[in-house]
C-alpha cells in the first residue's frame, strides 16, 4: 500500500474534526502529489506529541525556524510506510528518544495551519508517543532545543494548537 493510501484510509476512518478531515480528503483527491513537500498548495504533513504520563509532561522542541515551541513531527519520506511510521519517526529522529510507542487509536488530532511561500498548507496528522522511563533526548539539527515541560506550563511556552494536541492525548489516556 501506499502512503497515499494509507492517508486516505486512516483520514476515512477518523472520526473527530470531520469537516476538517473532510478538507484533507478533498486535498488528496485534487492533489495526487499531496503527501510530499513539493505541492505548493499544501501537503500532509505527520507529528507526535512525545508524553510522559507517568511524570505529567511532554518533550517539546523549539523549532529552529519557527523559534517556538512546538511538538516533533515534519514532512512524509517516499521510504515511510504509514503516516503512523513518519510521525514516529519524525519523533524519534526529532526527540532523540530511543524506544518510543504509538499511543493506540490513530491520530489525535488534525491541525491545518499556514506555512510561509513557496507551499501555502501543512496539512498536519497528529499522534501521540509515549517515552519509556527515563528517556535521554537529544537536540536535533532542526531544533534550537529540547525540553520537557509539565503539562500545565504548555500553555504558558506554546500555542494553542499544542495545548488543543495535549488536551486530546490527555483525554485519550
Amino acid at each position: 500500500m501506499s502512503l497515499y493510501d494509507d492517508a486516505v484510509l486512516v483520514l476515512k476512518s477518523y472520526e473527530d474534526q470531520q469537516q476538517l478531515c473532510q478538507a484533507y480528503l478533498e486535498h488528496l483527491e485534487t492533489h495526487p502529489d499531496g503527501m510530499w513537500k513539493a505541492c505548493g498548495d499544501g501537503h500532509i504533513t505527520a507529528s507526535a506529541l512525545v508524553i510522559d504520563p507517568a511524570r505529567g509532561r511532554v518533550l517539546l522542541t523549539l523549532h529552529r525556524k519557527l523559534r517556538m515551541w512546538v511538538q516533533m513531527g515534519g514532512h512524509c519520506e517516499p521510504m515511510d510506510a504509514s503516516l503512523e511510521a513518519a510521525a514516529l519517526r519524525e519523533a524519534t529522529e526529532e526527540s532523540g528518544v530511543a524506544g518510543l510507542t504509538l499511543l493506540p487509536g490513530g491520530p489525535v488530532r488534525l491541525d491545518r495551519h499556514p506555512i510561509p511561500a513557496p507551499c501555502h498548507w501543512h496539512f498536519d496528522v497528529q499522534y501521540a508517543v509515549l517515552a519509556p522511563q527515563d528517556a535521554e533526548h537529544a537536540i536535533s539539527e532542526e531544533s534550537l532545543d529540547v525540553r520537557w515541560f509539565a503539562y500545565d506550563e504548555v500553555p504558558e511556552v506554546a500555542d494553542e494548537s499544542v495545548v488543543r494536541l495535549l488536551e486530546a492525548t490527555r483525554a485519550r489516556l
